[in-house]
């Protein structure tokens, strides 16, 4: 008896639980479109609080993090996306990016290769970035 109460319970909280995370996401992504970036940041952090292993979120941080030059935050925010998918190949461009600007020649050559032995979408930006690695480490 008891567990049909805790059962019916959860499913009457849950779909509320899932449309929340969805919502917030979904305000935090059109904020980000009309470029309110703190407005959109603080949306993405509340999708956070109740989907911790949001990649997007974590994705759409460090793009506002990107705008608002803030590369501490861009960096660790897409560290995390590559934490929960290793396989996104958009945070390992844009981290390889970042490292190239930051004169990490060895990290983002590192981050490229992976991008290269997995890439699906991103291959022909991964070439380019590979041959401007290769000019900038020369220098």
């Amino acid at each position: 008896m008891i567990f049909r109460i805790c059962l019916i319970t959860i499913l009457l909280i849950l779909p509320s639980a899932l449309k929340a995370n969805t919502k917030y996401f979904n305000q935090g992504l059109s904020l980000y479109k009309i470029k309110k970036f703190n407005e959109a940041k603080f949306k993405f952090e509340q999708d956070l609080i109740y989907n911790p292993k949001s990649e997007m979120s974590y994705f759409y941080l460090s793009k506002i993090f990107k705008n608002l030059e803030n590369k501490e935050l861009e960096e660790q925010n897409l560290n995390t996306v590559i934490l929960l998918n290793p396989k996104n190949e958009e945070a390992i461009l844009n981290l390889a990016k970042l490292k190239l600007e930051t004169s990490d020649y060895k990290g983002s050559r590192e981050l490229n290769e992976r991008l290269i032995n997995l890439c699906k979408k991103f291959c022909d930006q991964s070439k380019k970035l590979k041959i401007e690695i290769e000019n900038l480490s020369k220098k």
